[in-house]
């Protein structure tokens, strides 16, 4: 009898689903019967689902991020508040001022993101960063467009630029400054600024969802999901407000003919701005920066986990 009973026990544990420990963003791919993670169908997946979430947190959240570039574009005195300048553009220029630009978001987001969601779920945390400095050089040409939308509305309207949207922002770049100019313009910056969010929202999140579930004992799920990117969230401000304000200030300056640029570089820019602004110049606009990036990590990786669900077995 106890025989029986030590074998039908065996085998009742053996036919028991194991719960599977979370380990990265590998415990989440699609695998065979035997438990291997299934090669060559992860690269497409990531893109999709990165694109679809980052299109939706980016849009959901471009009015703090059109909030955080004026700010970092601000020089007058006495400086504006994140709340007093998002009530004067909202007085200045409507309520669909603060959507100036978002389709140039959309836009970036799915190209940029993407790509860095598809690569890092391959290349894992090694190559993250090379992910995000890649998305970014794809995406320029949208990120340059969303900053000078996002900025016109600050300069005097006979200097604006007035992009009506993406599609006619890029042929009116493409004819006054050349179509490989949005290559070129801002791309070093944007790509520094990729890597470091790259690292700081996706590695990051990774690691402090495992820190959740290992040490707190959360389970999967969308509390689990909320804390763990709302932290990385957190992580990527801190890290990329320096590379962010000299990024903006790039794409943005204008430079008339036989005119030396006043910003030639990211390193440069930064020196610059310390010089003559001070230290904490490089984190202007930083509580608009982790107030965006909030909403923007939140519902793009919730967005994110609930695709993979969905397209768990496809």
């Amino acid at each position: 009898c106890s025989a029986a009973q030590f074998s039908a026990a065996s085998m009742a544990a053996a036919a028991a689903p194991k719960e599977e420990k979370h380990m990265g963003m590998e415990a989440r791919l699609p695998r065979t019967p035997d438990g291997q993670v299934k090669k060559g169908s992860s690269i497409w997946k990531g893109f999709v689902q990165g694109s679809v979430g980052a299109a939706i947190g980016g849009s959901c959240a471009h009015p703090l991020d059109l909030i955080k570039v004026r700010l970092q574009l601000q020089t007058e005195t006495p400086k504006l508040s994140m709340m007093q300048m998002g009530m004067r553009i909202a007085s200045n220029e409507g309520a669909s001022g603060l959507f100036k630009g978002v389709d140039a978001s959309a836009a970036r987001q799915l190209v940029y993101s993407g790509v860095r969601f598809g690569m890092y779920d391959v290349l894992k945390v090694v190559c993250a960063a090379g992910a995000g400095a890649i998305g970014a050089f794809a995406g320029n040409p949208g990120d340059l467009a969303m900053v000078r939308m996002q900025a016109d509305g600050k300069l005097p309207e006979a200097e604006r630029r007035g992009y009506k949207n993406i599609f006619d922002a890029v042929a009116k770049i493409g004819k006054s400054e050349g179509y490989l100019s949005m290559w070129r313009t801002g791309v070093v910056p944007n790509m520094n600024r990729a890597t470091i969010i790259t690292v700081g929202q996706l590695a990051a999140y990774d690691q402090c969802k495992q820190v959740l579930t290992d040490s707190v004992g959360m389970k999967e799920g969308i509390p689990l999901h909320f804390s763990a990117s709302f932290s990385a969230a957190f992580i990527a401000s801190v890290m990329s407000n320096p590379v962010d304000v000299a990024k903006t200030r790039l794409m943005n300056q204008r430079t008339a003919e036989g005119e030396k640029p006043l910003y030639t570089g990211t390193v440069q820019c930064m020196s610059t701005v310390v010089k003559q602004e001070g230290p904490l110049a490089l984190y202007k606009g930083f509580a608009a920066t982790f107030a965006r990036q909030c909403p923007y990590v939140v519902i793009t990786w919730v967005t994110v986990e609930q695709l993979k669900k969905v397209m768990k077995d496809w």
